[in-house]
């Protein structure tokens, strides 16, 4: 490019510039590398400062968890009692098995999460009134009497 055409094109790049007069003290400094280089050092004490506190206070060494065999006096969080209690239920159907009782806890909540997925899909009503909306009404609400239940059941169990 000749400078010609080049002494154009940088003018026409600063008409839309509002800070092109103000002074380079002003603009300040560019974000890389002044800030990044910031960051990083930031970074870099605070991983410092966990390593240092991690080996002057270790964790104690406990035996190892195993997750298939719970205390009875320990109970979940709210939130987390309705699928307690369906772990819990599937534990009596050990008759089948002893793969049973876990694959279908688990599975079985899979499959409640699979099927509010597919809710939208099973409903087509094209309706946006919900008095027109019969199934997916009634779906919502079973599925919140369901999880009701099943929290009230784990909570009093």
């Amino acid at each position: 490019m000749d400078e010609r055409k080049e002494i154009i094109v940088n003018e026409q790049l600063d008409e839309g510039n509002p800070y092109k007069d103000w002074p380079k003290e002003k603009l300040g400094h560019p974000f890389f590398p002044h800030h990044t280089v910031v960051q990083l050092i930031q970074a870099l004490l605070v991983v410092t400062f966990l390593i240092v506190l991690a080996t002057l206070m270790p964790a104690p060494m406990e035996p190892k968890a195993d997750p298939f065999i719970t205390p009875e006096h320990i109970k979940p969080e709210w939130y987390f009692l309705a699928a307690y209690q369906f772990l819990k239920i599937a534990e009596k159907l050990g008759f089948l098995g002893a793969w049973a009782p876990e694959l279908i806890g688990v599975l079985g909540q899979g499959l409640a999460i699979l099927f509010i997925v597919s809710v939208p899909f099973i409903d087509r009503n094209p309706e946006r009134s919900p008095g027109k909306r019969k199934l997916a009404i009634l779906l919502g609400i079973t599925g919140v009497l369901l999880f009701i239940g099943f929290t009230l059941w784990g909570r009093y169990s």
